[in-house]
């Protein structure tokens, strides 16, 4: 079953959510936007979707110390740097497109969905991309950005270690200075994205080591590039570093991504910015990457939704409870299967509002930083913990109900949905589990400012559900349970900022579900501005079935999804008090 990208949906979206119109991020046309992403959608489906199925069966595999794909991936992948795939967020400086991050995130999304194994090197490429556009020398700029941008060299990013896991606090890996200024890396470093391939002339890696003299903990750490192979002053590929794959992991989806463990004997590495500052300039990699992982998430459910739909349109089963007709009838016409597919659409849909939402605000958020404001960057990373869990929980929702959907050949290899259930099942554990997430939530982005951004946030809820109360019935039926959960969300941030200094266990036993409801609310919240959206087109003519469509599936998402945020409120406050007896028999 083919993959055809949504842009319909996708121009939907970034035209009216985003804080800003996509049009004011960088001075780009809606039309152009739209072109481009038409284009990247085409090359996908014909190129990159029957990928995945290959990649799935044959994997990566180590030779010696290269790591090889299967042959398809090298084509394909010279065809997507040649066509200039990679360049599209990127500053025009340094040979990008430029286009806005509500853009990039469409495009992200329609690559992934194509096939999450090969979106993987892209992605993590424009996280050192833009870690080294806000941290890096313009010595190292001038450097290494070009070729990356262009998809001739690829990124990677270099934290975990067998010892350390996610507390990077642990890491030992050691960087001594040498007399050119140069360092000397050595250690190593396992789950690393494709840390070794030759689809690129080049593979930049950052990394995190310790410098002699260092303190402990995560203060201590700096950031290095280390390229695979050291390019001279004219550019050129010099001799190979010493870098070495010593392994890859065999794992239970996206086996087609090499992921790498990495051994540095004294490799030569490049200090980015001050010493004792490297966690703070990979967090900018890792903001990037985690936003990114939501929107796989987006797309494996997207990916998803199109395979159960046609499906159900096309499996005979039953005749139809209703008893229109006597003859056995395609599935989609029976109740429950109906509820499972508008389920998946309307979270698919919900997680995309989001995704493109929070992009606006990453733009206004960069913009604020050189003028010194905070209230777009606050909201910006408010948010994207939102994006990157909610987004991926969801995926395993979603591709978990499309195997339900095919029923028992949902099981069964050959029809493709079993994949997809399996490469989700990564998103809600890389770059930050769910965990991380939730506790990076409630940590930073609400008891440090004692609430007032997640205040704000809720305020701003409140705008749209003014908004929607002047509209239709469907409208008035959003902005009903909108307020609903808004008020959850509210007497749930005034229990954690009350209970979190005294209790922080049990502030903390429900950070989860409260970054799950938060989620939620945030997703209706862009579901119902799209309702807004939808009925003023739907007032001019324009577009009446798609419209009426959007309208539908949030009324949807109110009534079966946002009422869900009522669990989730007796989780974080009744549940999370009760943990700690219930932890006492473990």
């Amino acid at each position: 079953m083919t993959y055809q990208a949504p842009i319909r949906d996708i121009m939907f979206n970034i035209e009216h959510l985003p804080a800003k119109t996509a049009a004011a991020g960088g001075g780009i046309e809606l039309s152009d936007i739209e072109a481009a992403l038409e284009g990247l959608g085409r090359f996908c489906s014909d190129v990159i979707a029957p990928l995945s199925r290959t990649g799935d069966e044959a994997g990566a595999r180590l030779e010696g110390a290269e790591a090889v794909l299967p042959e398809p991936y090298a084509q394909a992948y010279a065809q997507f740097a040649e066509m200039g795939w990679q360049s599209l967020p990127h500053p025009e400086e340094f040979g990008g497109m430029g286009l806005p991050r509500a853009a990039a995130a469409a495009a992200t999304e329609i690559l992934n969905a194509s096939d999450l194994s090969f979106g993987l090197c892209p992605l993590l490429t424009d996280g050192a991309v833009e870690a080294l556009l806000l941290t890096g020398s313009d010595a190292q700029k001038q450097k290494y950005l070009e070729p990356m941008i262009s998809g001739q060299w690829s990124g990677t990013m270099n934290l975990t270690e067998p010892q350390a896991g996610s507390d990077l606090g642990r890491v030992r890996c050691k960087a001594e200075p040498a007399a050119d200024g140069t360092y000397a890396v050595s250690g190593t470093k396992i789950f690393i994205t494709y840390g070794e391939h030759g689809l690129t002339e080049n593979i930049i890696h950052l990394v995190l080591a310790r410098t002699p003299g260092a303190s402990t903990g995560p203060k201590g750490l700096s950031l290095f590039i280390v390229p695979k192979y050291l390019v001279e002053e004219d550019g050129t590929l010099g001799r190979r570093n010493a870098v070495t794959c010593v392994s890859l992991e065999h794992k239970l989806g996206v086996r087609a991504s090499p992921t790498a463990v990495l051994e540095y004997d004294g490799a030569t590495g490049f200090l980015v910015g001050e010493e004792n500052r490297g966690l703070e300039y990979m967090f900018v990699m890792m903001r990037a990457a985690r936003f990114a992982v939501g929107v796989q998430g987006v797309a494996v459910s997207e990916r998803a939704c199109q395979h159960a739909l046609q499906y159900a349109q096309e499996r005979v089963q039953s005749r139809p409870v209703d008893g229109s007709t006597k003859d056995a009838a395609p599935i989609i016409r029976h109740p429950d299967v109906q509820r499972m597919l508008l389920r998946m659409r309307a979270l698919t849909e919900g997680g995309r509002a989001l995704a493109i939402a929070t992009a606006g605000w990453l733009d206004l958020a960069k913009q604020a930083e050189t003028q010194g404001a905070s209230d777009a960057v606050d909201m910006a990373e408010f948010l994207v913990p939102l994006v990157k869990a909610f987004c991926t929980e969801r995926s395993l929702e979603v591709t978990s109900l499309g195997v339900q959907v095919h029923g028992g050949m949902g099981f069964i290899e050959e029809t493709g949905v079993a994949q997809f259930y399996r490469d989700a099942r990564i998103l809600p554990i890389y770059e930050g589990t769910t965990a991380i997430q939730a506790n990076d939530l409630l940590g930073r982005k609400v008891l440090r400012d004692g609430g007032a951004t997640a205040r704000r946030f809720a305020g701003l809820v409140q705008e749209t559900e003014q908004a929607l109360q002047q509209g239709s019935e469907q409208a008035q039926a959003v902005a009903k349970r909108l307020g609903e959960a808004r008020r959850m969300f509210e007497a749930n941030l005034a229990w954690l900022l009350d209970n979190a200094a005294a209790d922080p266990n049990a502030a903390y036993g429900g950070s989860v579900p409260f970054l799950m409801l938060t989620g939620n609310l945030a997703a209706a919240w862009q579901l119902g501005r799209s309702v807004l959206a939808a009925s003023a087109k739907l007032e001019q003519g324009e577009d009446t079935a798609f419209m009426t469509q959007k309208i539908a599936t949030a009324v949807f998402y109110a009534q079966h999804i946002l009422v869900e945020c009522g669990a989730e409120s007796l989780r974080i406050t009744e549940g999370s008090a009760s943990l700690g007896d219930a932890a006492v028999n473990l």
